[in-house]
């Protein structure tokens, strides 16, 4: 197996993780979990949601977060924008923030009846409404522009469909760049891939045309994640989403649990050599934050054994 010398993250738990709770979570707690992330060395980090909040309403306090949050050099703070709406919402808040920090994501499945659950929206119409975003962003200075991201959610299983095969990811994929989307971000949305599915999604969409940037998302439902990580690292991808503290879940798709925890990941790329820049006392600092407000445990195995060590 060939590695990478350094992966990058992106820390998406204060938006991912967060919109799966139930228990409210105060303003204070998210400005200061994403600040512990920050220090943490993360220089991506998925902030929040400017989805409509009666769809989620974890996430309504989405303009108040954004604009509360200590900014750093050299970190692109993420928002999901889910339309021309979301996009306007962004726009009035996101200008504190310095050109070259800004990011935003957006979002569409690979399977319709995930994508009609979660938008209320064919896989069509989401790209449509990206259209409609892209044609705003093209229309500001190029030094003003944000990065952009874009998930293709149930890359691999559909809780309603099944399998899903990598000819319609593909198709998204290319749909997506030809938008303008900088960075694929393929979700194993209730953590059902296994290193077999990953490799053949993978050297279709590597070897098949060019779609850019690749990013995985995985959840951990049935422990693969970090298989699955050896296996996307093994085909040269080196950008994995992560929460802090395992934190996570999707509201939308039934039997999915947490995202890859940040921390479970960084052990094992700490243990290989593998660069990543962020700091895991500091990231357990950070679970150790949002924890008391989300009333039970954080799933994360290497969380549970550096506590359980003593540090």
């Amino acid at each position: 197996m060939g590695f990478p010398n350094s992966v990058r993250i992106v820390e998406v738990g204060p938006r991912d993780g967060l919109q799966n709770e139930a228990a409210p979570v105060p303003l204070e707690a998210k400005v200061r979990f994403v600040n512990a992330l920050s220090a943490s060395g993360l220089r991506d980090i998925e902030v929040t949601s400017f989805v409509s909040p009666g769809a989620v309403p974890q996430l309504a306090d989405a303009a108040d977060v954004l604009g509360a949050i200590e900014v750093r050099p050299d970190t692109t703070y993420w928002c999901l924008v889910p339309n021309a709406q979301g996009l306007e919402r962004w726009l009035e808040t996101s200008g504190r923030l310095p050109a070259g920090s800004r990011g935003i994501a957006l979002f569409t499945a690979a399977s319709e009846t995930f994508n009609q659950r979660n938008v209320r929206a064919s896989i069509d119409e989401s790209l449509r409404r990206f259209q409609e975003i892209m044609t705003v962003l093209q229309s500001m200075p190029a030094p003003e522009r944000p990065r952009v991201r874009g998930y293709i959610s149930t890359a691999f299983v559909c809780p309603y469909e099944g399998a899903v095969e990598p000819a319609a990811v593909q198709s998204i994929a290319v749909r997506l760049v030809d938008l303008g989307v900088q960075e694929l971000s393929l979700g194993d949305t209730i953590g059902a891939a296994t290193p077999i599915q990953i490799r053949a999604l993978l050297r279709m969409l590597l070897t098949e045309g060019d779609v850019g940037d690749l990013a995985l998302h995985l959840h951990d439902t049935r422990g693969t994640a970090l298989a699955n990580v050896l296996e996307s690292l093994d085909l040269g991808v080196t950008a994995f989403d992560t929460s802090a503290g395992g934190l996570g879940g999707c509201p939308f798709a039934p039997g999915a649990s947490g995202n890859l925890a940040t921390e479970d990941l960084l052990y094992m790329l700490n243990g290989m050599g593998i660069e990543t820049g962020v700091d895991l006392g500091a990231v357990v600092d950070a679970s150790g934050v949002i924890e008391p407000f989300i009333n039970h445990q954080l799933p994360s195995k290497e969380l549970a054994a550096y506590r359980s060590a003593g540090f």
